[in-house]
């Protein structure tokens, strides 16, 4: 073989051969877009269709070229097509078709593109573009456009009605909605905080924590994380867990008034009493915030702590002349020279309303009142919401009766959960049981009572009492106390429905209940018999103290009212 033969052979592995498909179209009519060539890059656009007719994206970007070009009704027909036969989920589509209409200055078909891209698109690639379109409309039409929604940003919008369902007290709402968006969209960590804000609100602690340590996870800087969770540590007493963050915040100085508020406050609520009144000091000094009466208090709190108590004067003189209709700066003004003198301890929460106790006391002799300050005022509601799961027993027992008075349907599902939190105590329960019964909830109910949890049927649906008294709780402490140890849980139920149902029957004229202990023996006594248990009149004159007179004459009122005899002979002779 010839020297000039062995070269060409030895040259020919070195040819590359050319591959002709739709990426290689795709890349010569890009470059030819970076050199303004149009009608090149239409060229291979084209092509790039030819090899690759499915895709949608050589579509529109072909139908882009003729758009650069002034070619308006040519590249709408590529893009009708697209969403018409190719891929109706393409919604830029509406966008691009939007932005040709406008250019042809057929503003109302522009218009109708638009909306239709803005409320089905879901990733707003073109949000801002769009904000600009909607005001060129807005003057060419000389009206604005009707938007039912923005699709990309629904969780916005849902975001925001959480929040105010948050600022209203409506927590179990509020849970319901922030739950959705970040099933829909995880990484939205506002949406994130504020659920574990109001898990913490419903006294849901175990959830809150891990909600805020999920946003810690992705963020560890974000503020609002950080002081929700020095909240829930202190209030769980996780002491080392808390030194450790609040020497963080100590040294965060943020720049926002709303991340200095929050911060102040969190500091404030954790003991830090001397850092919080530095950063409440400064917002009252930046004079954005100097008008709001809540700030002036929190101040004043923070001063008082420090028995700065000249000062804390001043912040509740100021927190009353811009607020005068509230009792907050009155009450702490009027406490303040026995808290000077050592009589009183200095108060330590940061809430702009009265301690969850005078609450109580105003309130006892009106509980139109209390039901229409749970209801209007967010702070008393959460404060009522956190008093049922952390205050102490007897504190307790009054949130329960107010809530009663409330009854909407976010309270109802308190006090179900309430029922199966197994740390709470069995008579707790009991009394939640009959305020529930006692408003005209019905169905079965599920109930966990020492580490058993068991449903209570539904019972029949008796008149709502408008009040729960006193008097009557009394009495039912008496028979609960009296058959502790001698009846199951749904016979002591039973007897609570038993109870309800002769108030509900006889109100509003309830007899004076002077004989507590008899009525609660006499409910005994309609209860052994509805269970068919052996009871003597003797066995219970010996336990609770009272004659068989007096027994005798209150089975009968009760008997009178409910006709429960009767029942049982109906009952006796459907078995025989």
């Amino acid at each position: 073989m010839s020297q000039r033969k062995r070269a060409v052979k030895n040259r020919r592995p070195k040819v590359i051969p050319m591959r002709l498909d739709a990426t290689f179209f795709f890349e010569r009519a890009v470059q030819s877009l970076d050199r303004y060539h149009y009608d090149k890059a239409l060229k291979y656009f084209r092509r790039a269709v030819e090899y690759e007719p499915e895709n949608p994206v050589n579509h529109c970007n072909m139908a882009g070229i003729l758009s650069e070009m002034g070619r308006y009704e040519e590249s709408n027909v590529i893009l009708r097509s697209v969403l018409d036969q190719i891929d109706p989920a393409m919604t830029e589509c509406y966008y691009y078709l939007a932005n040709n209409y406008a250019n042809m200055e057929l503003f109302e078909a522009a218009e109708e593109a638009l909306v239709r891209y803005l409320e089905n698109d879901l990733e707003g690639q073109f949000l801002e573009e769009s904000d600009e379109l909607l005001d060129l409309l807005h003057y060419e039409l000389n009206r604005p456009t009707k938007l039912v929604t923005i699709k990309a940003k629904e969780n916005v919008y849902a975001h925001d009605k959480a929040r105010e369902l948050l600022e209203a007290g409506r927590f179990t709402e509020a849970v319901k909605i922030l739950e959705e968006i970040i099933s829909r969209q995880p990484d939205f960590l506002a949406a994130r905080n504020n659920l574990g804000l109001a898990y913490y609100y419903m006294g849901l602690f175990d959830k809150s924590v891990a909600t805020i340590t999920e946003v810690l996870a992705v963020e560890p800087g974000n503020l609002h994380a950080l002081c929700n969770l020095a909240i829930f540590y202190q209030h769980s007493n996780q002491e080392e867990q808390l030194r450790a963050l609040i020497e963080k915040l100590n040294k965060t100085v943020p720049f926002h008034p709303e991340h200095v508020f929050k911060l102040a406050t969190t500091l404030g609520i954790v003991g830090e009493h001397r850092e919080a009144y530095q950063h409440f000091r400064r917002l009252l000094r930046t004079g954005e915030l100097s008008g709001e009466p809540s700030l002036h208090h929190f101040a004043a709190i923070a001063a008082v702590n420090l028995k700065r108590y000249e000062e804390a004067k001043k912040y509740w003189q100021n927190a009353e002349r811009l607020d005068p209709e509230s009792p907050v700066p009155k009450f702490y003004l009027k406490r303040l020279d026995a808290v000077r003198a050592g009589g009183e301890n200095p108060p330590t929460h940061y809430h702009y309303h009265l301690p969850f106790e005078e609450q109580f006391k105003q309130w006892e002799h009106s509980p139109g009142q209390v039901t229409e300050a749970i209801k209007n005022d967010p702070l008393i509601r959460s404060s009522f919401f956190w008093a049922l799961r952390h205050g102490d027993r007897r504190t307790k027992v009054q949130v329960i009766q107010a809530l009663g008075l409330v009854a909407d349907e976010e309270v109802i599902e308190a006090l179900k959960s309430f029922l199966v939190d197994p740390d709470e105590e069995d008579e707790l329960k009991r009394v939640a049981v009959l305020v529930l019964r006692s408003i005209g909830v019905q169905d079965s109910l599920a109930v966990t009572f020492s580490g058993r949890t068991l449903t209570l049927e539904a019972r029949r649906k008796s008149a709502r009492l408008p009040v729960w008294d006193s008097s009557w709780q009394v009495v039912l402490e008496h028979a609960l106390e009296g058959m502790a140890g001698r009846y199951d849980v749904v016979q002591q139920h039973d007897m609570m429905t038993l109870w309800v149902d002769y108030l509900s029957r006889v109100y509003p004229e309830v007899p004076k209940l002077h004989k507590s202990t008899a009525w609660a023996a006499a409910l005994e006594y309609w209860t052994a018999k509805m269970h068919r248990r052996t009871v003597t009149y003797a066995d219970l004159v010996s336990r609770y103290g009272v004659s068989q007179a007096s027994i005798s004459r209150y089975a009968n009122r009760i008997d009178e009212a409910c006709g429960i005899r009767e029942k049982l002979d109906l009952t006796r002779q459907s078995f025989n």
